[in-house]
């Protein structure tokens, strides 16, 4: 199929979308069809070879890795972080044990001991806090980690601004008063290490762009995983050219009405599951021989983010632009690493992140694909305890545990 067909293809069915939104989408069978002509599209065909197994079998298969796949299952001190609009943001925390920590360290009579080093995750799009569950089992008892779900996004309530017929459209400055209001709730003093992936990173700089203070007297660390610093409307998602612009023209609109059918279009989702499946696969993970629960925990967590909600996020991506603000993280040190085939937040922009940034340490993982912390967890985990161990955050000696296992609730 050549660049110009397979562009025309897409913008064929994508107004194909539009226009069985206009009528109110009558099936969910419609809705999944479309979703489905169009996640064949912008995939090249990665998943018809699902279509030749049968769709029963690839059912118990997914149960299956469903229920051997421990991954997400850990589990820290629950709480809400009230944000500035009246949303529920909802953070764990795990502390230091004292046991793993090392030995107890020697203060005078009467005086507070400091306040540990916190180090907090911020996840991405359509993802939620357990997309850090490798890193999480690595660093259990060793450090103070919160882990949070972005508004919209896995336990936390759908964005109060958003709702209603008065919503306002989600913005990652939002995202970032967010990550303020988390801060606040789950660690009020002591230094801070900020971890963020994709959205994440975006909301990380947008906080600092909005409250430079934290940054100047608490930030000693930050690490900015497959993310970007702006100008993400010129990524081509791995599409030829006449493929992305068609793409890019129609799909703000597809989504908008997407969204506005959500209880249909979730129903013709499940429809075209398997589609997803080879969709989601191609663009999370570059390696071939990824561990399938691994990848069907990434299905999971997409899977469970709204059609709306994905609609309600997507335009602020193209909005996006803190190249100005990163001047800020100039003081501390940075850890910024991408994999080498990442199609959606390409390893460019974490090299433009890196020139910006002079004195960070850039990694690019070989064969690494957007969710890198899962596809390559020791590689992400073993910088992230550099990085920790730089900043005085745990012992230079200290065991990490074994971030490249099947870690266990509870681990």
């Amino acid at each position: 199929m050549s660049e110009t067909s397979t562009g025309d293809a897409v913008a064929v069915a994508a107004t194909a979308v539009q226009s069985a939104a206009t009528d109110s989408w009558r099936r969910a069978g419609l809705a999944g069809a479309a979703i489905g002509v169009i996640a064949a599209g912008a995939a090249a065909g990665v998943a018809l070879e699902r279509l030749t197994v049968g769709r029963g079998m690839r059912k118990k298969a997914r149960l299956a890795l469903d229920a051997a796949g421990p991954y997400g299952a850990l589990r820290g001190l629950p709480g809400k972080a009230p944000a500035d609009d009246g949303s529920e943001l909802y953070y764990e925390v795990d502390d230091v044990d004292p046991d793993a920590a090392g030995p107890r360290r020697r203060r005078l009579f009467g005086r507070k001991a400091p306040a540990p080093v916190t180090v907090v995750f911020s996840h991405g799009y359509c993802l939620s806090q357990d997309s850090w569950h490798f890193q999480r089992a690595a660093l259990r008892g060793l450090v103070r980690t919160v882990h949070w779900d972005q508004r919209s996004h896995g336990r936390s309530s759908r964005g109060a601004s958003q709702s209603g017929p008065d919503g306002v459209p989600v913005s990652i400055d939002q995202l970032g008063r967010d990550l303020k209001a988390v801060i606040d709730a789950a660690a009020p003093e002591g230094p801070l290490v900020l971890v963020g992936h994709s959205m994440g990173g975006m909301t990380v700089m947008a906080m600092a762009d909005q409250f430079p203070e934290i940054v100047r007297e608490r930030v000693v660390g930050v690490a900015f995983v497959g993310t970007s610093c702006g100008r993400l409307g010129e990524v081509n998602y791995g599409l030829p050219v006449a493929g992305v612009n068609a793409v890019r023209r129609v799909l703000p609109g597809v989504l908008k009405a997407l969204g506005s059918q959500a209880e249909l279009v979730e129903r013709g989702r499940r429809a075209t599951a398997d589609l997803f499946a080879g969709l989601i696969k191609r663009y999370s993970f570059s390696s071939k021989d990824v561990d399938p629960a691994v990848a069907r925990f990434a299905e999971r967590m997409i899977e469970s983010t709204p059609i709306d909600v994905v609609a309600e996020f997507y335009p602020a991506f193209v909005e996006h632009d803190k190249a100005e603000a990163l001047p800020i993280f100039l003081e501390v040190p940075v850890l910024v690493l991408a994999g080498d085939k990442d199609l959606v937040t390409p390893s460019t922009h974490s090299e433009a992140i890196a020139d910006l940034l002079p004195d960070s340490e850039l990694v690019i993982v070989p064969d690494g694909g957007h969710l890198v912390m899962l596809e390559h967890p020791e590689v992400v985990t073993d910088r992230l305890a550099d990085l920790l161990a730089r900043v005085g955050a745990v012992p230079a000696a200290a065991n990490v545990g074994p971030y490249g296992s099947t870690a266990q609730p509870g681990g």
